[in-house]
Protein backbone atom coordinates (compact mmCIF):
# COMPACT_ATOMS: atom_id res chain seq x y z
CA UNK A 1 0.00 0.00 0.00
CA UNK A 2 1.64 2.96 -1.50
CA UNK A 3 0.42 7.30 -1.40
CA UNK A 4 2.17 9.17 -4.34
CA UNK A 5 2.28 12.77 -3.61
CA UNK A 6 2.55 14.88 -6.56
CA UNK A 7 4.07 18.87 -6.41
CA UNK A 8 4.15 20.66 -9.63
CA UNK A 9 5.18 23.81 -11.75
CA UNK A 10 2.06 24.99 -14.10
CA UNK A 11 2.38 23.35 -17.41
CA UNK A 12 4.84 20.73 -15.79
CA UNK A 13 1.96 17.87 -16.62
CA UNK A 14 1.43 16.79 -13.75
CA UNK A 15 -2.05 15.89 -14.04
CA UNK A 16 -1.40 13.65 -17.22
CA UNK A 17 1.44 12.20 -15.20
CA UNK A 18 -0.62 11.59 -12.48
CA UNK A 19 -3.49 9.93 -14.56
CA UNK A 20 -1.29 7.61 -16.32
CA UNK A 21 0.65 6.51 -13.05
CA UNK A 22 -3.13 6.01 -11.44
CA UNK A 23 -3.83 3.55 -15.07
CA UNK A 24 -0.78 1.77 -14.72
CA UNK A 25 -1.03 1.07 -11.01
CA UNK A 26 -4.84 0.70 -10.51
CA UNK A 27 -4.63 3.95 -8.37
CA UNK A 28 -7.15 5.98 -6.91
CA UNK A 29 -6.87 10.06 -8.18
CA UNK A 30 -7.66 12.63 -5.74
CA UNK A 31 -9.84 15.20 -7.25
CA UNK A 32 -12.47 17.18 -6.54
CA UNK A 33 -14.65 14.96 -6.31
CA UNK A 34 -12.58 12.26 -4.09
CA UNK A 35 -11.98 14.95 -1.93
CA UNK A 36 -16.13 15.86 -1.53
CA UNK A 37 -16.77 12.56 -1.64
CA UNK A 38 -14.11 11.87 1.55
CA UNK A 39 -14.99 14.79 3.56
CA UNK A 40 -18.81 14.14 3.71
CA UNK A 41 -17.84 10.91 5.03
CA UNK A 42 -16.30 12.63 7.71
CA UNK A 43 -19.56 14.64 8.85
CA UNK A 44 -19.21 17.76 6.82
CA UNK A 45 -22.20 18.54 4.38
CA UNK A 46 -21.89 19.26 0.84
CA UNK A 47 -22.70 23.02 1.38
CA UNK A 48 -19.25 23.29 3.65
CA UNK A 49 -16.70 21.71 1.28
CA UNK A 50 -15.04 24.33 -0.22
CA UNK A 51 -11.90 23.53 -2.35
CA UNK A 52 -8.67 25.51 -1.60
CA UNK A 53 -5.66 24.23 -3.29
CA UNK A 54 -2.85 26.18 -5.03
CA UNK A 55 -5.03 26.35 -8.09
CA UNK A 56 -7.96 28.44 -6.74
CA UNK A 57 -6.06 30.18 -3.95
CA UNK A 58 -5.39 33.55 -4.98
CA UNK A 59 -2.13 35.32 -3.35
CA UNK A 60 -2.64 38.27 -1.30
CA UNK A 61 -1.33 41.36 -2.71
CA UNK A 62 0.48 43.92 -0.13
CA UNK A 63 -2.13 46.42 0.79
CA UNK A 64 -4.32 43.28 1.65
CA UNK A 65 -0.70 42.09 3.31
CA UNK A 66 -1.13 45.14 4.84
CA UNK A 67 -4.32 45.69 5.97
CA UNK A 68 -5.72 42.22 7.04
CA UNK A 69 -3.35 40.13 8.06
CA UNK A 70 -5.31 37.44 9.00
CA UNK A 71 -7.33 34.81 7.11
CA UNK A 72 -10.08 35.78 4.10
CA UNK A 73 -13.19 34.30 4.02
CA UNK A 74 -13.75 32.50 1.22
CA UNK A 75 -17.65 31.58 2.02
CA UNK A 76 -20.63 31.85 3.63
CA UNK A 77 -22.68 28.63 3.23
CA UNK A 78 -26.27 28.44 4.40
CA UNK A 79 -26.56 25.30 7.02
CA UNK A 80 -29.48 23.36 8.48
CA UNK A 81 -28.63 21.03 11.79
CA UNK A 82 -31.50 19.84 14.25
CA UNK A 83 -31.10 21.51 17.51
CA UNK A 84 -31.34 19.15 20.83
CA UNK A 85 -34.50 19.74 20.88
CA UNK A 86 -34.97 17.72 17.26
CA UNK A 87 -35.95 21.21 15.35
CA UNK A 88 -34.18 21.78 12.37
CA UNK A 89 -32.47 25.15 12.06
CA UNK A 90 -30.43 26.91 9.41
CA UNK A 91 -27.75 28.90 10.33
CA UNK A 92 -24.72 31.22 8.04
CA UNK A 93 -21.33 29.97 8.57
CA UNK A 94 -18.23 32.14 7.43
CA UNK A 95 -15.88 29.00 6.44
CA UNK A 96 -11.99 31.50 5.88
CA UNK A 97 -8.79 30.07 4.65
CA UNK A 98 -7.87 28.22 7.10
CA UNK A 99 -10.95 25.94 7.85
CA UNK A 100 -10.89 24.72 4.27
CA UNK A 101 -7.11 23.85 4.71
CA UNK A 102 -8.05 22.10 8.23
CA UNK A 103 -10.45 20.64 5.86
CA UNK A 104 -8.11 19.22 3.20
CA UNK A 105 -5.33 17.91 5.39
CA UNK A 106 -8.55 15.64 7.39
CA UNK A 107 -9.10 14.32 3.29
CA UNK A 108 -5.62 13.78 2.77
CA UNK A 109 -4.73 11.95 5.85
CA UNK A 110 -8.02 9.74 5.70
CA UNK A 111 -6.87 9.27 1.94
CA UNK A 112 -3.60 7.87 3.12
CA UNK A 113 -5.39 5.49 5.45
CA UNK A 114 -7.06 4.36 2.19
CA UNK A 115 -3.81 3.67 0.45
CA UNK A 116 -3.27 3.21 -3.39
CA UNK A 117 -3.90 6.92 -4.26
CA UNK A 118 -2.12 9.52 -6.09
CA UNK A 119 -2.48 13.08 -4.58
CA UNK A 120 -1.65 16.20 -6.72
CA UNK A 121 -1.03 19.46 -4.92
CA UNK A 122 -2.90 20.30 -2.29
CA UNK A 123 -0.13 20.29 0.47
CA UNK A 124 -0.18 16.47 0.19
CA UNK A 125 4.26 16.94 0.57
CA UNK A 126 3.50 18.38 3.51
CA UNK A 127 0.87 16.94 5.53
CA UNK A 128 1.96 13.68 4.58
CA UNK A 129 6.08 14.36 4.72
CA UNK A 130 6.43 11.74 7.92
CA UNK A 131 4.23 9.10 7.22
CA UNK A 132 5.65 5.96 5.99
CA UNK A 133 4.67 3.94 2.21
CA UNK A 134 4.41 7.83 0.47
CA UNK A 135 6.33 8.96 -2.48
CA UNK A 136 7.25 12.79 -2.90
CA UNK A 137 7.23 13.81 -6.47
CA UNK A 138 8.06 16.93 -7.72
CA UNK A 139 7.67 18.01 -11.39
CA UNK A 140 9.20 20.63 -13.31
CA UNK A 141 9.98 21.96 -16.92
CA UNK A 142 11.57 25.13 -18.73
CA UNK A 143 9.77 28.01 -18.65
CA UNK A 144 9.77 28.33 -22.46
CA UNK A 145 8.39 24.67 -22.41
CA UNK A 146 5.87 25.67 -19.87
CA UNK A 147 4.75 28.66 -22.15
CA UNK A 148 4.09 26.84 -25.21
CA UNK A 149 1.90 23.89 -22.99
CA UNK A 150 0.08 26.71 -21.54
CA UNK A 151 -0.56 28.28 -24.85
CA UNK A 152 -1.65 24.90 -26.22
CA UNK A 153 -4.65 24.18 -23.69
CA UNK A 154 -5.47 27.70 -22.39
CA UNK A 155 -5.53 28.99 -26.19
CA UNK A 156 -3.46 31.97 -24.69
CA UNK A 157 -0.56 33.96 -26.99
CA UNK A 158 2.75 33.90 -25.31
CA UNK A 159 2.45 37.08 -23.08
CA UNK A 160 -0.49 35.87 -21.50
CA UNK A 161 0.84 32.35 -20.90
CA UNK A 162 3.80 33.98 -19.19
CA UNK A 163 1.46 35.97 -17.02
CA UNK A 164 -0.43 33.34 -15.98
CA UNK A 165 2.20 30.94 -14.91
CA UNK A 166 3.66 34.11 -13.17
CA UNK A 167 0.81 34.29 -11.31
CA UNK A 168 -0.12 30.61 -10.78
CA UNK A 169 3.53 29.90 -9.12
CA UNK A 170 3.44 32.83 -7.29
CA UNK A 171 0.28 31.92 -5.48
CA UNK A 172 1.45 28.36 -5.16
CA UNK A 173 4.43 29.04 -3.20
CA UNK A 174 2.58 31.38 -0.93
CA UNK A 175 -0.22 28.81 -0.24
CA UNK A 176 2.66 26.70 1.00
CA UNK A 177 4.41 29.22 3.21
CA UNK A 178 1.66 30.75 4.42
CA UNK A 179 -0.47 27.30 5.16
CA UNK A 180 2.20 24.82 5.69
CA UNK A 181 5.40 27.27 6.57
CA UNK A 182 7.72 25.54 3.79
CA UNK A 183 9.27 26.34 0.67
CA UNK A 184 7.73 25.19 -2.11
CA UNK A 185 11.08 24.08 -4.13
CA UNK A 186 12.91 22.87 -0.73
CA UNK A 187 14.57 19.49 -1.87
CA UNK A 188 14.04 17.66 1.15
CA UNK A 189 10.44 17.67 1.12
CA UNK A 190 10.65 14.96 -1.80
CA UNK A 191 11.54 11.99 -2.75
CA UNK A 192 11.83 12.33 -6.45
CA UNK A 193 11.96 15.29 -8.90
CA UNK A 194 11.67 14.98 -12.65
CA UNK A 195 11.97 17.58 -15.45
CA UNK A 196 9.03 16.41 -17.86
CA UNK A 197 10.89 19.28 -20.21
CA UNK A 198 13.49 16.33 -20.69
CA UNK A 199 11.20 13.32 -20.24
CA UNK A 200 7.85 13.06 -22.07
CA UNK A 201 4.83 12.22 -19.72
CA UNK A 202 4.81 8.17 -20.28
CA UNK A 203 8.96 8.77 -19.39
CA UNK A 204 7.73 10.38 -15.92
CA UNK A 205 5.15 8.04 -15.15
CA UNK A 206 7.33 5.13 -15.21
CA UNK A 207 10.10 6.91 -13.48
CA UNK A 208 7.72 7.03 -10.48
CA UNK A 209 6.14 3.87 -10.85
CA UNK A 210 9.29 2.39 -10.68
CA UNK A 211 10.49 4.58 -7.54
CA UNK A 212 7.22 3.46 -5.64
CA UNK A 213 8.04 -0.23 -6.62
CA UNK A 214 11.66 0.23 -4.68
CA UNK A 215 9.73 2.07 -2.14
CA UNK A 216 8.17 -1.08 -1.35
CA UNK A 217 11.84 -3.02 -1.37
CA UNK A 218 13.00 -0.61 1.03
CA UNK A 219 10.77 -0.62 3.72
CA UNK A 220 10.82 -4.58 3.59
CA UNK A 221 14.43 -4.56 4.13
Amino acid sequence: MSVITISRQVGSGAEEVARLVCERLGYAYFDKNFLVDEAIKTGLSESEIVELSEETYKAKTFLENLFSPGARTVASVAIRRRDETGIEKKYIRHLDELDCIDMIRTVIEAAYRRGNIVIVGRGGQVILQKKPDVLHVRLIAPLEVRIQRIMGQEGMDADKARQYIQERDKATFEYLERFFKVQWDDPTLYNLTINTGEHNYIGAAATIIHAVEQLGVREAV
